[in-house]
């Protein structure tokens, strides 16, 4: 049986179609992301929970302090990739996982968003915008495609429609995710380097 070419547009076509495919299921990860990130910004943070959410982004400047550009954009693309990888594998158990990563996701960046806001203004925002142009449709897609994973278990040939979503979620996640969070992680690291 004579195996077939490799072929980057091809794999590229697939990955886009399983996007379209799943375009619910990414909807519903952004709708999720949405709602936590309103909820972040515009209601007050419980003590305990902020005192939480501040311990844990000073542990990250913590371990971002005196790193060179190289090193920001590298710290970035590791967290960022192991956030949608683990968001997309892990919805295996019935989607719960990435539906969980949404909300933590929206809801830190409703939080910082209003703590960056209160103290300097609206206008600060317009820093998020730039690296969040690629990395959200990064995570988005790796967490609609999770939660598309975990209703697996609902099909009648569930071994057959298990190794399909394996296979096509591994797919986009090479050839659609990991340059949109390469890009990212290039613009946000510089923008800290230059800007920090």
């Amino acid at each position: 049986m004579k195996r077939e070419r490799f072929s980057l547009k091809e794999q590229y076509k697939k990955s886009w179609n399983y996007i379209k495919e799943s375009k619910n299921f990414i909807y519903a990860a952004i709708i999720i992301f949405v709602v936590f990130a309103l909820i972040g910004f515009f209601v007050p943070v419980p003590a305990d929970i902020k005192a939480q959410i501040m311990d844990y982004i000073q542990k990250i400047i913590q371990k971002t302090e005196g790193l060179g550009g190289f090193g920001l954009i590298t710290y970035i693309f590791a967290n960022n990739i192991q956030s949608s990888f683990t968001g997309m594998v892990f919805g295996i158990v019935l989607g719960i996982f990435p539906v969980i990563g949404s909300i933590a996701n929206g809801y830190m960046v409703g939080f910082v968003s209003a703590m960056s806001a209160n103290a300097a203004g609206i206008g600060s925002l317009w820093r998020l915008f730039p690296h969040g142009i690629f990395e959200l449709p990064a995570i988005f897609i790796s967490f609609g495609l999770g939660i598309k994973f975990g209703t697996f278990f609902y099909d009648k040939n569930a071994k057959e429609t298990f190794l399909s979503y394996l296979r096509n979620s591994l797919r986009v996640f090479i050839f659609v995710v990991i340059p949109l969070l390469i890009i990212a992680a290039i613009i946000e690291g510089s923008l800290i380097f230059i800007l920090g």
